[in-house]
């Protein structure tokens, strides 16, 4: 089982390359940032990656998002974002920058994919006004 998740997810989320870029591309495209700030030594933050968001409906939502991962140990990756109180963090970011929403810590896949109903909640209202 555990090589089928790794390709799955391998195929499922397109990580942008680095944090300038995914704001770039968020701009061009109109699209809301998702930030997954990753420590080193967190394993709680692999978990994440390879559970949560490895995971087919947790993907299918994510699709319209540009993701982007950053070490928060890369200062330069981190300077624009809000203070990171700890990792895993997420962090769903307009593209001129400004947080969303904000989460810290591991998700299972139901949280998490209420969490982005949320999201989604929010991002409806701002653009309807």
């Amino acid at each position: 089982g555990a090589l089928f998740t790794t390709l799955l997810f391998a195929e499922g989320t397109v990580w942008v390359k680095d944090i300038n870029t995914a704001f770039e591309q968020a701009e061009k495209e109109q699209k809301t940032v998702m930030v997954l700030v990753e420590g080193k030594h967190c394993r709680w933050c692999k978990k994440m990656k390879h559970r949560t968001l490895g995971d087919e409906n947790v993907q299918k939502k994510l699709q319209s998002y540009i993701a982007v991962k950053v070490m928060r140990e890369d200062e330069d990756a981190v300077k624009d974002l809000p203070i990171i109180h700890g990792v895993p963090s997420i962090f769903f970011m307009t593209p001129e920058k400004e947080v969303i929403e904000s989460v810290v810590g591991y998700f299972n896949v139901e949280d998490f994919l209420s969490y982005i109903s949320d999201v989604e909640k929010k991002i409806s209202k701002t653009q309807s006004n």
